[in-house]
């Protein structure tokens, strides 16, 4: 469903996948929509009244998620059939696949430049892969559960998941370590978004919770109560200014931040050189490596929850 926040209109209902839809994502110039679902096809729509839509097929198990790459150009899907698969935008179709995950697929997303895409899997582990020659450059292991979600930051230098072991860990892919690693939640993750500026990270929980993390102060700064029941998606707009967020509770809620106020406008020009000194990574910096643990206490930030919750309304 598509729905028009500035008019007080109804909503757009597409239909045309034969089972539940998993995912959703705006094309970056807004003129597509893409959805995955446990139909095992991965569907362009044009988001008008009409909903035409072509079908991608190659799959053969539900696909799990489906996003673009920013120029717009390229989709990766990630599935239980253990690939991730990446599709032309402009002439609808598959151009490759990468296998070397074990199990089910749960999400993939492409950096910010394109060059790479990271990827989470039921089987433990976090992939690298170079789009360009189609390997896996680095696999980051979790023995204590499985990532998600996962994404890059907007200036692609590190990587963000969700676990279904309640954490929330941030790495840095130029150093190849972890840096943060929050346990703020009672339940598992499933989703995070990173803010426009990179400073903040909102987090989505089975916890019934969605919870706003300060990346460059390493804690947690506000948890937000409304969904009655696992908090299953998140996502910050373009500007930061609102994100939404989907629940279990069959509630789509839309929030309004307080980042684009005088005091966040502060905050970005006490850190404007930290936020600006380092350029998105080359390939050289993360490759070649060997797979390997990262454990969560080598020079590692570890947040944990607080006992107060800080905010429990639908605007901050």
């Amino acid at each position: 469903m598509v729905w028009k926040l500035k008019a007080q209109c109804r909503a757009y209902k597409f239909v045309g996948h034969a089972e539940a839809v998993t995912s959703v994502q705006y094309s970056p110039d807004g003129q597509l929509l893409a959805s995955a679902s446990r139909d095992r096809t991965v569907r362009l729509w044009i988001p008008c009244i009409h909903g035409e839509s072509s079908v991608l097929k190659g799959h053969i198990a539900s696909v799990r998620s489906v996003s673009f790459s920013h120029d717009g150009h390229f989709l990766v899907s990630a599935s239980n059939d253990k690939s991730i698969k990446i599709w032309s935008v402009r002439h609808p179709c598959l151009l490759f696949s990468l296998f070397q995950h074990t199990r089910w697929v749960c999400h993939a997303k492409f950096s910010p430049d394109g060059r790479l895409i990271v990827s989470c899997s039921e089987d433990k582990s976090v992939k690298i892969w170079d789009t360009r020659n189609k390997t896996c450059i680095e696999s980051l292991l979790d023995y204590e559960g499985f990532a998600n979600f996962v994404d890059f930051n907007p200036s692609g230098t590190c990587i963000a998941s969700a676990g279904s072991n309640h954490t929330v860990r941030l790495w840095d892919i130029r150093m190849n370590k972890l840096l943060q690693h929050y346990k703020v939640h009672r339940a598992g993750v499933n989703c995070v978004s990173f803010h426009p500026s990179g400073n903040y990270l909102i987090t989505a929980s089975d916890d019934g919770t969605l919870k706003i993390l300060d990346l460059l102060e390493g804690r947690l700064i506000y948890t937000l109560h409304g969904h009655k029941g696992p908090v299953l998606s998140v996502a910050f707009s373009k500007k930061g200014e609102k994100f939404a967020s989907g629940g279990a509770d069959a509630q789509v809620l839309l929030w309004k931040t307080n980042f684009d106020s005088f005091d966040y406008k502060e905050v970005l020009k006490h850190h404007i050189r930290r936020t600006n000194l380092d350029d998105p990574p080359h390939l050289l910096d993360i490759y070649p490596r060997s797979p390997h643990l990262h454990g969560e206490k080598i020079q590692s930030v570890e947040v944990s929850a607080i006992s107060t919750q800080i905010q429990e309304t639908r605007s901050f």
